[in-house]
């Protein structure tokens, strides 16, 4: 096949000096050159104009911010309001049948051995312990928990109670003999069978009686011994109670300590086995509500410092740290929080206060001289766990104490001085 013309050398003379039959071979052979020109042109433009239409733009760029590790001290300090006064009051209410006849006024104290109120015109009195009083306190060696409470507070209150058994020791427990109203003097004081200490009782048991059981005393138990009921035939009688040498439910009122009438809710005239008053404890405390995320960093016994409305600082330390939540707010519907309660070192230093809204410091825990990071330069990774990124890549960390925005970390090429990424 003989070679294709060169269109610029060749053609010029076939245009320009055109015979009749291949002026006709070369219109048809210009005509197909500059169509297949074109036609290359176009597809040329095309290609062009889909490459530069799907070319995507070039994202922004932001320069990402960046902190220094440093090395410094953190503390979970936290300042939380407080309000002073004498804790929350509870009723308080009588155990036995009887009419009220005399009631304490509000702010008065009651301690140990003094009467909370009068019925049927015989004082009950307060005693201290852990339970209440759940039966009678009668009958020969009887043991139980009720009796050593009995035991502790006649003692405490200067009676003399005798040698009470070992823990571990076995008694033999007598029932109570019948109540005989006749037996009682003229006076409405003593019972001829339980007189005198160790004294035979006039009405022996029957011959054909089971016989009395052994019973073990056990750890913080007591036992009515004869010198204890004589304890507390003495302890009658100075109070002006029927002298029997046994104790009643009702005539005694158990609660943790000394306290405080906070208001009395009933008149001379009212039944006993009701509401009568609301007490608090005698010693002023300050009563924190602490959200529970707070609340989950106060331990008992923590050291605090007290803010007096007059900037004064008082040392004090956390005695209760409540379990059950409540709600906050006046409607109820603020975030559950925990009532902490925090008593002064020194009393007498809250002694020009009765009720104040203080602040408490709370120091919390601290870590001296720790390399921390700000918390925005944690980067949480998809297997666990925490990263910062550094300038060469992602370090993977441990973290410890959170404290003030910044957190502590340690890990593998982290120093001092080094520059991290922090999100904006």
């Amino acid at each position: 096949m003989p070679p294709l013309p060169d269109p610029v050398t060749e053609l010029i003379p076939i245009v320009t000096d055109p015979p009749p039959r291949r002026r006709r071979r070369a219109g048809r052979w210009l005509i197909a050159v500059l169509v297949g020109a074109a036609l290359a042109a176009g597809a040329a433009v095309l290609v062009t104009r889909h490459r530069a239409a799907g070319a995507s733009l070039p994202e922004k760029t932001v320069a990402a911010s960046t902190a220094k590790l440093e090395r410094r001290d953190l503390s979970t300090a936290m300042a939380l309001p407080g309000t002073l006064g004498y804790g929350t009051p509870r009723p308080l209410a009588g155990h036995k049948e009887a009419t009220v006849t005399w009631l304490p006024q509000a702010g008065a104290t009651v301690k140990r051995g003094k009467q909370l109120f009068r019925a049927d015109d015989q004082p009950v009195t307060l005693f201290y312990g852990g339970m209440p009083l759940y039966r009678n306190i009668a009958g020969a060696n009887l043991v139980g928990r009720d009796v050593r409470i009995i035991a502790d507070n006649l003692s405490a209150l200067g009676y003399s109670i005798g040698h009470q058994p070992a823990v571990g020791s076995w008694v033999t427990q007598v029932s109570a003999p019948t109540a005989n109203p006749a037996e009682t003097t003229s006076t409405g004081n003593t019972p001829a069978d339980v007189r005198t200490a160790g004294e035979t009782p006039s009405s022996a048991p029957p011959s054909n009686a089971p016989p009395a059981p052994k019973v073990e005393v056990k750890d913080g138990e007591g036992v009515l011994t004869s010198a204890l009921r004589s304890a507390i035939k003495r302890w009658q009688d100075d109070v002006g109670l029927p002298v029997t040498g046994t104790v009643a439910v009702g005539d005694v009122e158990v609660l943790s300590g000394a306290v405080r009438v906070d208001a009395v809710a009933v008149q001379p005239g009212s039944p006993t086995n009701v509401e009568l008053m609301s007490v608090t404890p005698t010693r002023k405390v300050i009563t924190v509500a602490a959200e529970l995320a707070d609340a989950g960093s106060i331990t008992r016994g923590a050291e605090v410092t007290v803010v007096l409305p007059d900037e004064k600082t008082v040392q004090a330390r956390v005695t209760a740290v409540g379990r059950k939540l409540v709600a906050a707010g006046d409607a109820g519907t603020g975030p559950p929080t925990l009532n902490v309660t925090v008593t002064a070192d020194q009393p007498k230093n809250l002694d020009k206060l009765d009720a104040a809204d203080v602040t408490v410091n709370f120091t919390g825990r601290t870590a001296k001289d720790v390399l921390a990071a700000p918390v925005e330069a944690l980067v949480a990774l998809t297997e666990g766990g925490y990263a910062v990124q550094g300038p060469a890549g992602l370090v993977a960390v441990k973290t410890g104490m959170f404290a003030q925005g910044w957190v502590e970390i340690t890990g593998d090429g982290l120093a001092e001085g080094m520059a991290v990424a922090v999100s904006s």
